[in-house]
């Protein structure tokens, strides 16, 4: 009986594929994310506010939480200090309130997690000896189907044909910036 490598090599592809669906699109969505930290904070959604209050009310447990109150700052009170005499630091669940007291001016600044990307980069910093032991096994699965990949087409879209142009382009184009940006 004669060995199929062609059957074997599909099956690999197709099983690994489908196995690690989802760790792929962990790892791309959190990728690209990670790429782009210049522009966005994938993590967190971060929000300010800028707002002047009445200087002459108490600054007190019970003042803040007025004054939380009246400018419609849901983040509950947690505690504050006085770093300087005319400063004000709130601590909210969430967040921080800054108040100057000459002057009234108030700044808010309150944090959300960003509920698909934060869990997903948490994964992709890989938190846990175990995970970044699955971390390891995908990334071998990745290098099983690309390779796989190369010999699921026969003939003119093979990798002898076709898809060995579509292949040394998909090398040359990652080549071709380590020269210009790296070397």
């Amino acid at each position: 009986m004669k060995f199929n490598w062609r059957k074997w090599n599909r099956a690999v592809h197709r099983d690994f594929g489908y196995f690690f669906f989802g760790m792929t699109i962990i790892y791309c969505l959190s990728g690209i994310a990670i790429n782009h930290l210049k522009d966005w904070n994938p993590n967190y959604i971060i929000t300010t506010k800028e707002f002047q209050i009445d200087t002459d009310q108490k600054f007190d447990k019970a003042g803040i939480k007025k004054l939380l109150k009246d400018n419609d700052i849901n983040a509950s009170y947690m505690n504050h200090y006085k770093p300087e005499p005319w400063k004000i630091k709130v601590f909210l669940k969430g967040g921080t309130l800054l108040i100057n007291t000459n002057n009234g001016y108030s700044f808010l600044e309150l944090t959300k997690k960003r509920p698909i990307f934060k869990p997903m980069n948490y994964l992709h910093y890989n938190p846990v000896r175990a995970w970044t032991w699955y971390s390891d096994i995908f990334s071998g699965a990745l290098i099983l189907i690309a390779i796989t990949g190369l010999f699921i087409a026969k003939g003119k879209k093979g990798i002898t044909r076709r898809g060995a142009w579509l292949t040394l382009l998909g090398i040359a184009i990652p080549l071709v910036f380590l020269f210009i940006f790296y070397y």
